[in-house]
């Protein structure tokens, strides 16, 4: 049993086979091409292509990232088992969303540039009331998570805790962790109702532009928006004109659809925007357990966890 093992990640192996690092940035050379197991952290897609045409005894290619939707499109071989690194990024990936929905509601934007300016806020200090419009807090506030897998079940509890109505949405409705989870044909009416929609969304044909001109024109005019899953589910021109006039209160988004954000690009001017450089993740947490796990699976011909195909 050969196993690759990215340069961007310290994975120490406890296996019976040879564990060989490998340069994300590089082709892999000749000597290790009769490879079983290829770990992917941070490979490019052009990279990715390029290794899969190598590896023609690749068995497993295991990801530490959440979605797989990269290295379904490079191409390895179809008796290879294409395996996601679902769980590892959800207490992470829910750290940030908690973090941007209340930088969100409590105004943190403002209260920066009120700094800057050594600017006491009164309009956010002393005396408020508990219930406005945008929201200023969690208690009572309605959020709708869209994309109910194991994030949004790491997420929904703190919610909860924090006093917020929680509910789901998904390809199908449901009770999903002991949360209503509603249809996707059924979004019009549940987003009419929500103060807060996290995007937890991951990237497929059928997700590109989720949230479109149509999605968002049915928020109230006060809901926020926060996009932690990617970037390609969300209509970045229909964000941006619903920020410029005011249809939706802000947004947060951790993920675009090119990133880096070009510079030139207007969302970095857009009004009531916090964007964050995909910091959401990025620290898979088990991953030397989960593909060691792996590994062992594979060898006793026993079925593998996070199959993507």
């Amino acid at each position: 049993m050969k196993v690759l093992v990215p340069n961007s990640f310290p994975l120490a192996l406890d296996i019976d086979g040879e564990v060989v690092e490998y340069n994300i940035k590089e082709a892999i050379p000749e000597a290790h091409t009769d490879a079983d197991v290829l770990v992917v952290w941070g490979n490019q897609p052009s990279q990715l292509k390029e290794v899969a045409a190598q590896l023609d005894r690749v068995r497993l290619v295991q990801t530490l990232m959440a979605g797989s939707d990269a290295v379904l499109a490079a191409g390895f071989r179809d008796e290879a088992v294409i395996a996601s690194g679902v769980g590892m990024h959800d207490k992470t990936v829910t750290e940030h969303a908690l973090a941007l929905m209340l930088a969100l509601v409590r105004k943190l934007p403002t209260l920066h540039e009120a700094k800057k300016e050594h600017r006491w806020a009164r309009e956010i200090g002393g005396r408020q009331p508990l219930y406005t419009k945008p929201v200023t807090t969690l208690i009572d506030s309605n959020v709708l998570l869209w994309g109910f897998g194991s994030i949004a079940k790491a997420l929904a509890p703190l919610l909860t805790a924090l006093g917020a109505n929680v509910k789901g949405a998904a390809r199908s409705a449901g009770e999903r962790a002991g949360y209503e989870v509603v249809a996707e044909n059924a979004l019009a009416d549940e987003l009419a109702r929500t103060d807060i929609l996290v995007m937890i969304l991951p990237d497929t044909p059928e997700t590109d532009k989720a949230l479109n001109a149509e999605r968002l024109a049915q928020l109230p005019e006060h809901a926020y928006v926060v996009n932690v899953g990617r970037g390609r589910t969300v209509d970045e021109d229909a964000l941006l004109d619903a920020l410029t006039r005011g249809t939706i209160a802000g947004a947060a988004i951790d993920v675009t659809r090119v990133e880096p954000l070009p510079a030139e690009s207007p969302l970095w001017d857009a009004p009531n925007l916090i964007i964050t450089p995909h910091a959401a993740g990025g620290r898979p947490i088990g991953a030397e357990a989960l593909v060691q796990d792996q590994i062992r699976a594979l060898e006793a011909g026993e079925e593998l966890r996070n199959l993507a195909r």
